[in-house]
């Protein structure tokens, strides 16, 4: 099987951000998807009744929308974009009295009790997968970033896959679930992994190779689109893109640019590593399976592997060693405040540390944690 790699250019961006609908005087998720894309489609009357909104899409339940911006060239320019769609989001939803918000997943409503979008690939998802499928009631964001080659898109994936758990640690905020805490501080991170082909990539060493490995998956009837495979890393042909799955609902426009603005620069090292004559280095899978399952657990205080010889740091104490060596690469990518914004993550805490200090404070009552996931979202973050 040959798969073209369409030709990006370099480093170009573009976000895609999951959104769940919520009622908002009770925080119970709201499955009214349908009414807002409508209403979204409606003021725009160039569209037919079929058409996809541009920015605003469909998800695999009713009370999901997700916002994607188009191509951007900076954090910047991808924060402007999805500010656009979420207040053309909000025109529908405030009259309705709906809230949106966005984390790994919903604190207590039942994950059994939420309808599936009426689409034949979400219902042949649901029968496959059967007691899994039903569960994943849970949001995330995607990084896009541009190749400008072929020939990067398997190294470039290698070398974000040493990164997983900073990605990790830095966006888990799926720490309750069914209204019981996990102890995990992404339980989204091991859900999502139960899907075929879901979790974390395989690494090739040639590009044959990885073409191998997809006709294998169509002969076995494992897929039928290149779409379904789903790993939390993986290259996207047709754009031309990497595309980094790892993290879990953001919950603010803030915490999408840093995230954004992070994979950039990752992703341009990388390239200009290759670019250069040079390698990136690679972990044995066992290291990078065992870092995202610390990274799922214990978050920012997770302490990770850093490379194949065993070598072990606290993931934010690696973070802020990142982010200082990365500071010339934002500055010519023009995202030098987005990038600095990793750092406040870092000090006010991830989703999960504030999810369970607001729960504290309201004596275990996750409907608090949501209703103060809406003002995240509304406001800014807080703390």
């Amino acid at each position: 099987m040959k798969i073209d790699f369409a030709s990006s250019k370099q480093s170009t961006l573009g976000v895609e951000w999951e959104l769940a609908l919520v009622n908002g005087q009770t925080g119970e998720l709201a499955s009214v998807a349908n009414e807002v894309l409508r209403g979204v489609s409606a003021k725009h009357p160039e569209l037919n009744d079929d058409d996809e909104h541009p920015h605003i899409k469909q998800e695999l339940l009713l009370n999901t929308v997700e916002l994607v911006t188009g191509i951007c060239e900076t954090a910047g320019e991808a924060k402007e974009d999805l500010s656009r769609s979420l207040a053309a989001v909000r025109e529908i939803t405030d009259p309705m009295g709906v809230e949106v918000f966005c984390a790994g997943s919903h604190p207590f409503s039942p994950p059994q009790l939420q309808p599936v979008t009426d689409k034949a690939r979400y219902a042949k998802l649901i029968d496959r997968t059967q007691w899994w499928g039903r569960q994943m009631v849970i949001y995330g964001v995607h990084v896009h970033v541009g190749l400008d080659r072929r020939e990067k898109a398997l190294p470039v994936l290698d070398g974000l896959v040493n990164y997983f758990p900073h990605f990790q640690a830095l966006s888990a905020s799926s720490p309750y679930w069914g209204g019981e805490d996990t102890g995990y501080a992404s339980h989204r991170a091991l859900m999502f992994q139960q899907l075929p082909t879901a979790g974390l990539p395989f690494q090739f060493r040639s590009w044959e190779e990885y073409e191998s490995y997809v006709q294998d998956m169509f002969t076995t009837g494992v897929i039928d689109t290149l779409s379904e495979i789903r790993w939390d890393i993986r290259p996207v042909p047709n754009l031309g893109t990497i595309e980094m799955r790892i993290c879990d609902g953001l919950a603010t426009l803030e915490e999408v640019g840093a995230i954004a603005a992070l994979t950039q620069c990752l992703v341009d090292e990388f390239s200009t590593t290759l670019d250069n004559g040079g390698t990136i280095p690679t972990m044995p899978p066992w290291h990078i399976q065992e870092n995202k399952w610390r990274a799922a657990r214990y978050g920012m205080e997770a302490i990770i592997i850093l490379n194949a010889a065993g070598n072990e740091q606290l993931v934010t104490d690696h973070l802020i060693e990142t982010l200082n060596r990365l500071e010339p690469v934002a500055a010519k990518l023009g995202c030098p405040d987005e990038l600095a914004d990793v750092e406040k993550i870092i000090r006010r805490g991830a989703g999960y540390q504030r999810q369970r200090r607001v729960a504290a404070e309201h004596g275990g009552d996750l409907q608090a944690v949501v209703l103060d996931l809406v003002k995240q979202m509304r406001n800014g973050p807080t703390g």
